[in-house]
């Protein structure tokens, strides 16, 4: 297990006029989470916010009807990560819906194109005389303005679906729909690319219903919502209560078997029966493999997988997709220890390390070194960034995932401002950024780096913490209880799955699978013996039966040889004492 964390416990809001109906452990949990009102519980979609506030979708419905109404080509340019995939198969799915007929995607390469619309893919588009008469950005382009420029001198018209911070200006593009950007009143600034996109398609079927000018039947654009939930989960994004409505509708889908062949092979090929899946499923088991296609190769094999329109086409291209995961992980494991020995070199304890990490080796993969610096943050809790060398061997490429209480988008146009022209390209959201720099910089960048961390952080916001909802009373440590926290979601990033802590005498423990620690433990206040497991301890771990341990877990439901039972599931764990 990693080095001690200090376990701090949410706040209780003190819980009057609503939520009468709940258990109390839920009203606790939701009160907890920022929940006032029984409206924030309800999902459907009549409390989705209006697309009509989003400023520019009025141009950008008025553009597409008229390609629609004029069947001309439209060109859809994603993004090589699961909300850029899923945003893809929206639009593509969606304007066919509607009524277009010639609607086509590209993926840029991680590799040979980098990260959105630039002016490398249009020349591209153009050397192999597939230009479009529009072209449609997802989950990217807010930045792209040399991108647009090559696309409207050769006579390409753009809309920007988007979701990432804006710079200083704005690309010149026919529309840009962006919750982020200057000026949008949209009330949630917390939607996902996918989110975006599926709000423009609402607004086109609006549009084009007023106009008598709708498919028939009516095209239901709900069956999209599998889609738009995964997008939403995999990209990490709040769930604001928009947000847990996208997630919740597509989660209902999937259950009832629903969702598109591809999501369903993805499940299948990972052992997750669908009829229970939860919104963790969606983050941790079907995103991996979904990225795993962009990280290793091309997510144009992702995005074909979520279009499939049969279960064996689906299923062949999610064992591809599982395959790769399997490989990234592998490339992970072998990156991370290179990672930990450069560690090692820089410091020989944590608190000798520069508050701003900015790691490189020569052989790190690019399309594994954002999950390679979450991996080092959590391990240190700094912000850290992981480089790869770029093909032009000239530059390198980063990613970087921050802590709390530092806003890595902010840091690093800090980093810009201080020393203009070091960084030669950046974007990204409060947690998670990419960037290029030049090879010869990587010292002066690491220098600049740190610094604007310490300037933005205090000493206390480097020590690891866990947060949880306080302990369980004995009688809801229970089957029950799983089963209500499973059901009462969906729980994600900024509407955090409950989490609890408490004392336990350790009956017995073992390693099982070289790694991870097997339990049996019982309440120090009595009560039954419940089986526990924490995932990926190592093999060395100390003798929790002589101390008994504190536990920070989930209660969860472990079906084995046709039993269920209660299982902790041990995010965190320390001796008494």
């Amino acid at each position: 297990m990693p080095e001690r964390k200090k376990i701090l416990r949410r706040p209780q809001p003190e819980v009057s006029g609503w939520g009468q109906g709940l258990p109390p452990l839920l009203r606790r949990l939701y009160a907890a989470r920022g929940v006032t009102s029984d409206e924030q519980l309800s999902y459907t979609l009549k409390h989705l916010a209006s697309p009509l506030s989003l400023h520019g979708i009025d141009r950008a419905v008025e553009l597409l009807a008229q390609v629609i109404r004029d069947q001309q080509t439209v060109m859809v340019l994603g993004d090589f990560d699961a909300d850029g995939a899923t945003s893809t198969s929206v639009a593509v799915l969606g304007l066919g819906m509607l009524g277009l007929q010639s609607v086509d995607f590209r993926v840029p390469s991680r590799f040979a194109d980098g990260y959105g619309l630039t002016p490398g893919i249009i020349h591209r588009l153009q050397e192999e005389g597939e230009l479009p008469d529009l072209l449609i950005t997802v989950d990217n382009g807010i930045s792209a303005h040399e991108g647009v420029r090559a696309a409207r001198e050769l006579g390409v018209r753009t809309i920007i679906t988007d979701h990432h911070l804006a710079g200083e200006t704005l690309p010149e593009a026919e529309a840009i729909v962006n919750p982020n950007q200057p000026g949008c009143p949209f009330l949630s600034k917390n939607a996902a690319g996918v989110g975006v996109i599926f709000y423009v398609l609402t607004a086109l079927r609006k549009h084009l219903r007023e106009q008598g000018r709708l498919p028939v039947p009516e095209p239901n654009l709900g069956t999209l919502l599998d889609l738009v939930a995964l997008g939403t989960v995999a990209d990490v994004v709040p769930l604001d209560h928009n947000n847990r409505i996208f997630v919740e509708q597509g989660l209902r889908r999937i259950r009832q078997g629903q969702a598109r062949p591809g999501i369903l092979a993805l499940l299948e090929v990972a052992g997750r029966d669908h009829r229970e899946i939860s919104a963790t499923d969606l983050g941790f088991v079907v995103g991996p493999r979904l990225n795993a296609a962009g990280r290793l190769d091309d997510m144009s094999i992702g995005i074909a997988c979520l279009l499939a329109d049969n279960r064996d086409e689906a299923l062949r291209l999610a064992r591809e997709l599982d395959n790769f995961n399997r490989e990234r992980r592998s490339i992970e494991r072998e990156m991370k220890t290179q990672a930990q020995d450069l560690l090692a070199s820089m410091s020989l304890d944590v608190e000798g390390l520069p508050w701003g990490l900015a790691l490189f080796d020569e052989d790190w993969h690019q399309g594994v070194i954002g999950i390679l610096a979450a991996r080092i943050r959590e391990q240190t809790h700094r912000p850290t960034i992981a480089f790869a060398p770029d093909e032009d061997g000239q530059h390198l490429k980063g990613s970087a995932r921050s802590i709390p209480g530092l806003h890595i988008r902010d840091a690093l146009a800090d980093v810009a401002t201080r020393s203009p022209g070091l960084l030669k390209k950046f974007g990204g959201h409060a947690m998670a950024a990419g960037m290029t720099i030049a090879r010869e910089d990587l010292q002066r960048f690491s220098e600049a780096f740190d610094f604007v961390v310490r300037q933005a952080l205090d000493a206390s916001d480097l020590e690891a913490a866990i947060t949880t909802d306080g302990p369980l009373a004995l009688a809801e440590l229970s089957l029950d209880t799983a089963f209500l926290l499973r059901k009462a979601g969906p729980w994600g990033q900024h509407f955090p799955e409950p989490l609890f802590d408490g004392d336990f005498q350790v009956i017995n423990q073992r390693i099982v699978g070289e790694n991870h620690l097997k339990l049996t433990v019982q309440p120090s206040g009595g009560g039954q013996l419940i089986d526990g497991i924490a995932f990926n301890t190592g093999p060395e771990v100390p003798d929790y039966t002589r101390t008994g341990a504190r536990l920070v877990y989930k209660p969860d439901a472990n079906t084995f040889r046709g039993r269920t039972n209660l299982q902790l599931l041990v995010d965190y764990l320390e001796p008494l004492g």
